[in-house]
């Protein structure tokens, strides 16, 4: 059941107590909008079928074909099944046009499987214009012609060509560990990869690294292939590039065979202003109320180019709710990240804003309430009907209880993105050398976020990849990837450098970042080269879309070890489960010169060493339990190209700490502490093992139990 006023959130944060009528208001304008629905609709869940009334769709022995464009004078459907000669349509009070189209004397249906179908509107001003429909559900452009118009497709296979699902969805982990791909670009070949091709070749990489998630780009069609999909023109249609939608369905069902569950990448913060591709096709005028979109300036994105949504409109909510249950309920998909979310809070859009982190910036006239009740009705259906399903925010802002449940008087995500970290990664990695890298800066960037809201850390996704940018392995190491990453010769001191703390740093992201961890397609190995789609700029060439896999399964090549230590990060954290962990507390123990940070999570107790130069022999490290120590992850392993110097058989004895009087003498905080190697530029994971256990160490799973979060403590 829902609070009274939604105000329960400011149990989890005093500091929103004073804006309290500001949250009331939002939650209020939430429920009230949901009542409206319940009393037309029955439910937010019917409401949110309007696929199954709008665009085409079959009932009692005929296809009809509805569409809500209330500012056109006239329709007709328009396609090869007429010989494009226009079929007259009937608009209704609301501004839906429909045809209803008899089976013919065999039972067939009047518009075959897979014909090209468009719908000519008339403008009140007389002239006539064609358009794919709004809710079309497969969009194709002649092959071998990109940037060409596109035309709507009626789908409807044959029993025997639809897909059967095999498998069902997998559980939701407990730590969310995310893949995020592109299916077009996942090919070694300069070609647009296909869904098919990423079910057979990329799928069972997701799953031999560990990944329990990938997370789908550029799935909702585009007509312009370099807006890597942010440009949508069809957001119900699949991305005819890659293949079919029967395709994509084998591809979502092969993953949860796997035991990994799918995200859809979905774009409801603005829509491409293409007109003769997509729905921005659709903007008649006539006011807001008989549009899908804001007018005037309040419906334009300046920075994007694109059209925003009037969120606050009836259709509007329809259409985009209905899409949310759409790729739900007809792909199987597990969730979804909401792209652009900062640009949906704010009716500036975050153009221009440096957030601080004041309260007023979060909570003022610049809040977009409508956009707020549309993502919180959102969050409200994907988790009723789907309770395993996964939430994204794509937010920079940092709303406060953006990801608090909607029933406490938050928008309802589950998980926001971390979107800081890369940033401050390629800062310090572009001017800061790292033997100046301050360990106390390094964690307060790490741990700076709302630990009642769940956060996904990364150090790159897609963004950091695009060109005009550049990855973290070629800000470290540049060029000489190109010629130094052979075993078969000894590394430069600028590839040492580079694949230790490529080692490094996403070991240190992963354990204090966030509850959730991503990586992107490719990065993992640090894949040398950025991305570049093809466009007009560079002749439309395919050079730098795609993924160079046999990098990493080269065995004289260096990549593999950046592979192996991305796989063995995963695996970690899926035996030890320290993601999902609520106890995270980081030890100074030394100076901060010493650049070495000891840190626990979950059960686990890590020492990174930042130092260039520095081995601490015999480095004392407090650990949460007495016990016997041993490694369990260690990057300077040789199975990482590591030079081998921790010793993986030793046992470390924890000591207590000596009293004094009846007070209990402590160190950092624990009264027992450990003995340790820390070579340079390493990460060493350690667990506690029962006093009788023997074998290999990362066959074992440690004795300590997990503890409640005592909170971080920061320097």
């Amino acid at each position: 059941m829902y609070s009274k006023d939604g105000m329960e959130i400011a149990a989890s944060d005093k500091d929103l107590l004073p804006h309290q009528e500001h949250l009331t208001y939002r939650y209020c304008q939430f429920q009230e909008t949901k009542e409206r629905i319940e009393t037309a609709e029955g439910s937010l869940a019917n409401f949110a079928k309007g696929y199954e009334r709008m665009g085409f769709v079959r009932e009692k022995g005929c296809l009809v074909y509805r569409e809500w464009a209330p500012g056109a004078s006239a329709a007709q459907l328009i396609g090869d099944f007429n010989g494009w000669s226009g079929s007259w349509m009937e608009k209704d009070q609301w501004g839906t046009w429909s045809i209803s189209l008899p089976d013919d004397g065999a039972g067939n249906c009047a518009i075959p499987h897979a014909s090209r179908v468009k719908i000519r509107l008339q403008h009140s001003g007389g002239w006539w214009v064609d358009r794919v429909p709004a809710w079309i559900k497969w969009a194709t452009v002649e092959p071998g012609q990109m940037g060409a118009k596109y035309d709507g497709r009626f789908w409807n296979p044959p029993p025997g060509d639809r897909h059967q699902w095999q498998h069902q969805r997998p559980a939701r982990p407990a730590s969310l560990r995310i893949y995020e791909a592109h299916v077009g670009m996942s090919s070694e070949k300069q070609e647009v990869a296909t869904y098919q091709y990423f079910t057979d070749n990329v799928l069972p990489r997701v799953a031999k690294l560990g990944y329990n998630a990938v997370q789908l780009m550029a799935v909702q069609e585009h007509s312009y292939y370099a807006s890597f999909g942010y440009h949508v023109t069809s957001p119900f249609a699949v991305s005819s590039r890659s293949g079919t939608p029967e395709q994509l369905k084998a591809l979502v069902d092969e993953a949860h065979r796997l035991g990994i569950q799918v995200l859809l990448d979905v774009v409801h913060s603005h829509i491409s202003s293409n007109v003769d591709d997509g729905l921005a096709g659709f903007d008649f005028g006539q006011g807001e109320e008989s549009n899908y979109f804001l007018q005037g300036e309040r419906g334009y994105h300046q920075q994007w180019d694109s059209r925003l949504y009037n969120y606050r409109n009836w259709e509007v909510l329809r259409y985009l709710l209905s899409n949310i249950r759409w790729w739900l309920d007809e792909y199987q998909f597990d969730g979804f990240r909401f792209d652009g979310v900062t640009s949906m809070l704010y009716w500036h859009h975050g153009i221009n804003t440096a957030f601080s982190g004041d309260y007023k910036e979060y909570f003022s006239t610049a809040a977009n309430t409508d956009a707020i009740t549309y993502l919180m009705l959102a969050n409200d259906l994907v988790h009723s009907l789907l309770p395993s399903a996964v939430t994204i925010a794509e937010d920079v802002s940092g709303m406060p209880a953006l990801c608090r449940p909607v029933q406490e008087g938050g928008v309802g995500f589950d998980y926001r993105l971390a979107m800081g970290l890369p940033d401050q990664w390629i800062n310090l990695l572009k001017n800061v050398r790292d033997e100046h890298w301050n360990m106390s800066d390094l964690v307060w960037l790490l741990c700076n976020r709302r630990y009642t809201e769940g956060t996904v850390a990364y150090v790159e996704s897609h963004d950091q990849s695009l060109v005009g940018d550049q990855t973290s392995a070629w800000r470290l190491m540049g060029a000489e990837m190109y010629t130094g990453m052979s075993v078969l010769q000894a590394p430069s001191p600028v590839i040492q450098r580079g694949m230790a703390l490529h080692k490094v740093i996403r070991g240190l992201t992963m354990a204090l970042g966030g509850e959730a961890w991503l990586g992107f397609m490719g990065n993992e190995f640090g894949h040398p080269e950025w991305i570049d789609f093809p466009r007009d700029g560079n002749q439309w060439s395919y050079q730098y879309c795609r993924r160079q896999w046999s990098l990493a399964d080269t065995e004289h090549l260096r990549y593999q070890y950046l592979q192996a230590w991305d796989t063995a990060l995963q695996h970690l954290d899926a035996d030890y489960s320290f993601l999902a962990s609520s106890h995270q507390n980081v030890l100074f123990q030394g100076k901060d010169e010493e650049q070495v940070i000891v840190a626990e999570r979950g059960p686990l107790v890590w020492v990174f060493n930042f130092s260039p130069v520095k081995t601490f022999e015999g480095y004392k490290v407090a650990v949460p339990e007495p016990g016997r120590y041993r490694v369990i992850l260690d990057s300077d392993d040789k199975c990482f190209d590591g030079d081998g110097r921790v010793g993986h058989d030793t046992d470390h004895f924890s000591n207590p700490e000596t009293s004094t009087g009846d007070q209990e003498a402590s160190f950092c905080g624990r009264s027992q502490s450990i003995q340790v190697l820390s070579p340079p530029r390493t990460v060493v994971v350690y667990g506690l093992f029962p006093s009788d256990a023997s074998g290999p160490a990362h066959n074992l799973k440690p004795a300590v139990e997990q503890e409640e979060s005592e909170g971080v403590q920061l320097p």
